[in-house]
């Protein structure tokens, strides 16, 4: 099977004989969305946007979809590939929220709930007059959306170089580390992707981001994902040289 065919998914989003859950490719304007299944608890929606898929049409379509806050952000991109990945995600997003609510893209009003550590008005994104949770996230060629009931936090990364993988350990937690420390040298990098994406996934779904200590939560390295008190988490089948998993409060 193709890594960007889905199937069909598990009835829960847990580790389980199904394997890891396949996002649905999203459809590049100027194909309508059907308006989608009402978010349920604990089996988020998931979407793949693929920056070379999505790239023209985001591209033309973005000043009539995104405000002027993400058109100034987007133009900050230096890398043009950059650019375009943020262009399609965005676009993407707003089509997805705005087909759950059943408005205009342009209409989607998200802001900023209150960070759980300080208060402040930077903690997770959410929609200004109420409506599902949802989480993005974006690296070099791809984007990963996710829709639910409750807050839900999403994260899709590269496999990072060899190199870079003894570094980075310093910062997960001391069992992460030494789970990665046991492993086989080649096996590393695949390894460490998968336990950042876990721990990013919930950070964001708890709406701290990397604002919060990565070394405090264990969330393994291994095969099956060990989820904090109060959340599902579970890794998502994305094309080869990527890891990505999912968080979803309970």
């Amino acid at each position: 099977m193709s890594p960007l065919t889905p199937a069909p998914p598990p009835e829960l989003y847990a580790p389980g004989p199904a394997g890891p859950p396949y996002p649905d490719p999203l459809p590049p304007l100027p194909a309508a969305l059907p308006r989608p299944p009402e978010a349920r608890p604990l089996r988020p929606g998931l979407w793949l946007v693929p920056t070379e898929t999505h790239r023209d049409s985001a591209a033309r379509y973005a000043p009539l979809v995104l405000d002027a806050a993400e058109l100034a952000r987007a133009e900050e991109f230096r890398r043009p590939g950059d650019r375009a990945t943020y262009l399609c995600a965005h676009v993407g997003l707003r089509r997805l929220l705005g087909a759950h609510l059943g408005i205009a893209p342009r209409a989607v009003v998200v802001e900023r709930a209150p960070c759980p550590c300080c208060g402040g008005a930077h903690g997770r994104p959410v929609l200004a007059d109420g409506g599902p949770h949802f989480s993005l996230s974006h690296c070099e060629g791809l984007s990963l959306i996710a829709v639910a009931a409750t807050p839900v936090g999403v994260d899709i990364e590269r496999v990072p170089a060899p190199h870079l993988v003894a570094e980075a350990a310093e910062v997960l937690h001391p069992a992460e580390s030494a789970e990665l420390a046991a492993l086989d040298g080649t096996l590393r990098p695949a390894a460490f992707a998968r336990v950042w994406t876990r721990k990013e996934a919930y950070l964001k779904g708890l709406g701290v981001g990397l604002g919060a200590d990565p070394a405090a939560t264990y969330v393994g390295a291994g095969p099956t994902p060990s989820a904090p008190p109060g959340w599902l988490l579970t890794d998502v089948t994305v094309p080869s040289g990527h890891r990505a998993a999912v968080a979803v409060r309970r």
